[in-house]
């Protein structure tokens, strides 16, 4: 399915925000230093994407250090992080792969404007989503199409559009699907989102069969919790996104807490209690910011940290 133009643009726009973490409440932030070294590996606390685009870390004790590379969209997990950032000659986009010091160990060419990333568990797995134009179905609107890459065997599976898929038993080619959102469960199960028709669906897919099955409709953009039991995801609801979570054991889906605006993001899990997502900030401030809302659907959704984006808890 080719997606929305303004909802699409929508996505672009959300590519700045930040984080703190201490119980994930609001905190006086500390100006972070202009550079250090940053540790991808570590426990606790999580790296970002600062508004210059630079990668930060916001430590455990509260403080942030900037040192880390230039991105558009990244995420860390196992010791390995992909950055998703530009190419200057011949023009374009690459996925960046760096281990434990921030050293480049592979890089992919990726067909599109970046938006998503992810890491799996153990840092083996990393995915991507892009927009493209040009393979559109309607004039003047984007698609999107999602590819993940396998570092230990260099296996580039480059579109989920190679991928046999069955939704509600129907297995038929459909030629107008888009895919975003990839989330790994291990380094073999991730889940993702479809569109077709002007449906989306939670799809789970199984990288050794090449294959993908709808689980639920109207979700995009899930997120595995980190006992792989739960997944968070964005849900239409009277024309705006609202942040649900789905219990994969029992099918029930809990709303959380809403913010005062739509939600046009990937969430994380930034504990297993609680999830974190980037969206404006009410009150002017141009700049995005990270929130924090109960995965139980109590609370309320509450900044954590303004100006950063891409926030990637170090568990």
């Amino acid at each position: 399915m080719t997606r929305r133009t303004a909802g699409l643009l929508a996505i672009v726009a959300v590519l700045a925000a930040g984080a703190t973490f201490v119980g994930w409440t609001v905190a006086r932030q500390p100006p972070a230093r202009a550079a250090g070294p940053l540790d991808p590996a570590a426990h606790g606390g999580l790296l970002f994407v600062a508004g210059s685009g630079q990668v930060g870390q916001l430590r455990p004790d509260g403080t942030t250090e900037l040192g880390g590379p230039y991105c558009l969209r990244m995420y860390s997990a196992g010791g390995t992080t992909v950055c998703l950032r530009p190419l200057t000659v011949p023009a374009g986009y690459e996925a960046a792969v760096y281990d434990r010091r921030l050293a480049v160990t592979h890089t992919v060419r990726i067909d599109g404007t970046p938006s998503r990333a992810r890491v799996s568990p153990s840092g083996r797995l990393v995915a991507w989503t892009v927009f493209r134009t040009g393979d559109s179905y309607q004039p003047g609107e984007f698609s999107t199409t999602a590819g993940i890459y396998d570092t230990a065997t260099r296996t580039l599976y480059p579109s989920l559009e190679d991928f046999t898929l069955s939704v509600d038993g129907d297995g038929r080619r459909r030629a107008d699907a888009n895919f975003w959102g990839v989330t790994f469960v291990d380094d073999r199960v991730f889940y993702a989102t479809v569109g077709s028709a002007g449906h989306t669906w939670l799809v789970r897919g199984d990288l050794a069969t090449r294959a993908l099955v709808g689980v639920r409709e109207n979700a995009e953009c899930p997120s595995v919790s980190p006992d792989g039991t739960r997944v968070a995801y964005k849900k239409r609801v009277g024309g705006v996104w609202r942040l649900h979570v789905l219990d994969l054991r029992t099918g029930r889906e809990t709303p959380l807490a809403a913010p005062t605006g739509t939600v046009d993001d990937q969430a994380v899990w930034l504990d297993p209690r609680t999830v974190g997502y980037a969206a404006p900030v009410p009150g002017g401030d141009p700049r995005p910011g990270v929130f924090a809302v109960p995965a139980d659907g109590s609370g309320a959704p509450h900044l954590i940290r303004s100006d950063a984006s891409s926030p990637s808890p170090l568990y």
